[in-house]
């Protein structure tokens, strides 16, 4: 039995999304706790945060290109 495309594609960018997802909630929460800590601190923790938030959105953004070559080129 083969598995078309269009599954593998859409499991390829549901799972490739989770992860992100969740690493973003995970982030800002983290640093919304720091601020509350430390709001002396933002301008290092904003910083950092949207260096990470670029980081992580970066791996969904693959995870799309991927799908997109599985479901179009291959």
């Amino acid at each position: 039995m083969e598995i078309s495309r269009d599954l593998v594609a859409g499991l390829t960018i549901a799972l490739g999304g989770i992860a992100p997802a969740i690493s973003i909630g995970w982030l800002v929460s983290s640093a919304m706790q720091a601020l509350g800590r430390n709001p002396e601190a933002e301008r290092g923790i904003s910083t950092n945060l949207i260096v990470a938030l670029a980081f992580t959105e970066a791996i969904a953004i693959y995870s799309l290109v991927v799908a997109l070559s599985i479901k179009f080129v291959g």
